[in-house]
């Protein structure tokens, strides 16, 4: 999962209630620094933290996000290997990782705006 620190403290608190919000950071950043997690950066202002698959030799899952519920999911497959071979063979450039993330709507949330838009369109419609 892709936790935040906030998730991180409230699963905590349940098994070690005198812990502190503060601590829970502290200790995020610790395991970050170790390599231990990864933090990572949807843009939606929430840094969330996922263990460091020190097994992928340096390339990384991809991620997929939804911009209506804000649900993350990961894609193993590397999609960006092609990329890499391109800029090894012509630019000489040797890539140890990368990161690509994915914005979109997941299947649920595109029904639910193609919803609206035909309600909307049906309102505009009997409006006229």
């Amino acid at each position: 999962r892709h936790m935040s620190a906030e998730e991180v403290f409230e699963m905590v608190k349940k098994t070690a209630p005198d812990i502190g919000l503060a601590t829970v950071y502290r200790t995020l950043d610790l395991f970050t620094q170790m390599d231990l997690l990864k933090k990572l950066d949807f843009d939606d202002g929430c840094s969330r933290y996922e263990l460091n698959d020190r097994d992928n030799e340096g390339h990384f899952h991809h991620h997929l996000i939804c911009l209506g519920c804000g649900k993350v999911w990961e894609c193993e497959d590397d999609l960006l290997e092609t990329l890499e071979t391109i800029l090894e063979k012509r630019l000489h450039f040797h890539t140890v990782d990368h990161q690509l993330k994915v914005y979109g709507y997941c299947e649920a949330c595109q029904k639910k705006r193609e919803e609206e838009a035909a309600k909307e369109a049906e309102a505009a419609k009997e409006a006229e």
